[in-house]
């Protein structure tokens, strides 16, 4: 019996600046094959379908258990993680693209610089200086420890952005991600000291209040998290924040 061979339509793109392609691979069937492994099978004979030699596939992985974010792409015209993309549920030949929403680096990899920097601007940590113990963290109730573990499911791998129409070149929106990590820290006892700053940001451009409400990050997002429900409370958080400080309340003693 022949062997059976799995067919890939990858999109490929040298550098930013070059003009992407379509190129065809097929590789053999394996039980329990992922996108990845395919790949891989593509690195180690880079050789498409016309039987021409050609290069390497570039693409981002990791951990390879949908922990670190970084092997999403476009499968199938899905944004997801490859690692859990089982050749077994995709329809064939599968179709693998680089996410659209930032730059390309290379081929099936793009560069998340922008999510970063957001996260950034938006004071995504507890901050800590260091320079002494400061022992056991402040206890948290239970419910509200509950909330900040769904959020802190977030592993900034860019599929939130990606399905947004509200991030694109013509917006300067920063996305669900960010938005959900700030109300992650303003949640923890430690963290809100610095919540007033992270309202703040979110208020600026490109901040909460450009979120369309699609709701195509909540359903896209593989971690489940509550992603429409962070924004709502951000919203209102915000709004909160800009008349305490219109009004010139004693809010900042709090």
């Amino acid at each position: 019996m022949s062997e059976k061979m799995i067919r890939f339509n990858i999109k490929r793109q040298e550098n930013t600046d070059s003009k992407p392609y379509w190129e065809e691979f097929e590789v053999p069937y394996r039980e329990n094959m992922n996108v990845i492994s395919a790949l891989m099978e593509i690195q180690r004979n880079p050789v498409n379908t016309k039987g021409e030699r050609t290069t390497p596939v570039t693409w981002d992985m990791n951990c390879l258990e949908e922990v670190c974010g970084a092997c999403s792409m476009v499968i199938n015209g899905s944004a997801r993680q490859s690692c859990t993309a089982l050749i077994d549920q995709l329809e064939q030949p599968v179709k693998l693209e680089p996410m659209s929403t930032f730059p390309i680096v290379k081929d099936l990899q793009v560069d998340r610089t922008f999510m970063f920097d957001s996260l950034k601007r938006v004071k995504a940590w507890v901050p800590i200086d260091g320079t002494y113990d400061l022992g056991p963290g402040p206890r948290m109730p239970e419910k509200k420890r509950q909330t900040a573990y769904e959020l802190s499911k977030c592993m900034t791998c860019g599929v939130c952005l990606e399905v947004c129409p509200n991030v694109n070149d013509s917006s300067k929106f920063i996305g669900a991600a960010p938005i959900s990590q700030v109300r992650l820290f303003n949640l923890h006892p430690t963290g809100s000291m610095n919540k007033n700053e992270r309202l703040d940001a979110l208020m600026g451009e490109g901040g909460v209040a450009e979120c369309g409400m699609a709701q195509n990050c909540v359903k896209a997002c593989p971690k489940g998290i509550p992603l429409t429900t962070s924004i709502a409370a951000m919203q209102r958080e915000t709004s909160f924040h800009m008349f305490k400080s219109f009004f010139g309340s004693d809010h900042e003693v709090e």
